[in-house]
């Protein structure tokens, strides 16, 4: 893979992990803009999204530091802190996709690569933000067993390229009751386990296919770039959701979905 082509394929997937409008998606009209092929997208694709996955740790470095020393504080101005209870939510509200990326597998490196896939993913979660938006807020709701594992049942919906993962599990979030900034930020936490795991599986699958000795140098500017533009995103994001509805990213999709209905 060309470096450049690489840097621009990290680039799309940090800025679009955690910007609701779905990276997935977004990498596969990428590459069809771009006009890139190869065996390996998946697998390429999910090592980016590790990366970006290390930019969750980076942005909460903080409040894991503080957690570490045991410190209680709240996360990034929500109603929630870094807990053993949190890790059990999280651990909880994984178990979803977790079955369900395993079970769904075998389609996600053929038939969910598709562009009208994209298209049809970018359009229910256009519709699924502009439902969560109306539902009233409620900044005194708290975060627990039960609205967690609702929200994980929304991250399988990421496994639809165009959905988005950040998109669907904010909306869930926001579904279940919970503000808008404390649903991002619970979703961004709620991405480190399966970012971490799927990426982690794919790059143990390039070493052992060989693959990693031609995609080594590209796919490391790759992931430096998604870990810089992820991190990026993230904070834009939290400053975003305090004032402005997920409705701009919403129109987005939509309009998006109908340009790649007409061009691809």
């Amino acid at each position: 893979m060309p470096i450049d082509a690489a840097v621009i394929l990290g680039f799309i997937q940090g800025i679009t992990e955690f910007i609701p409008v779905s990276s997935t998606g977004h990498l596969i009209l990428g590459r069809e803009a771009i006009s890139l092929s190869g065996g390996e997208a998946l697998a390429f694709d999910s090592v980016l999204q590790m990366a970006t996955a290390l930019a969750i740790l980076a942005y909460f470095w903080g409040d894991l530091t503080a957690f570490v020393r045991g410190k209680k504080q709240t996360v990034a101005n929500t109603n929630f802190s870094l807990s053993t209870r949190l890790i059990g939510i999280i651990a909880l509200a994984t178990v979803p996709a977790v079955i369900a990326g395993l079970w769904l597998e075998p389609l996600m490196d053929t038939i969910f690569r598709s562009t009208e896939v994209v298209a049809f993913g970018l359009i229910v979660g256009a519709l699924l933000m502009v439902v969560a938006e109306r539902i009233p807020q409620n900044t005194k709701a708290k975060l627990t067993y039960k609205n967690g594992f609702f929200v994980g049942l929304y991250q399988c919906l990421a496994l639809v390229p165009g959905m988005s993962r950040s998109g669907s599990t904010i909306s869930g979030g926001m579904l279940a009751g919970l503000d808008r900034q404390t649903a991002t930020s619970f979703s961004f936490l709620l991405g480190l386990p399966i970012l971490l795991g799927a990426g982690g599986k794919k790059l143990l699958d390039l070493i052992a296919s060989g693959s990693l000795e031609t995609l080594g140098i590209p796919l490391l500017l790759g992931s430096i770039t998604a870990f810089v533009s992820g991190l990026a995103a993230m904070y834009i994001l939290m400053r975003f959701v305090r004032s402005h509805s997920l409705d701009w990213f919403a129109g987005y999709r939509i309009l998006l979905a109908v340009v790649v209905l007409i061009l691809l």
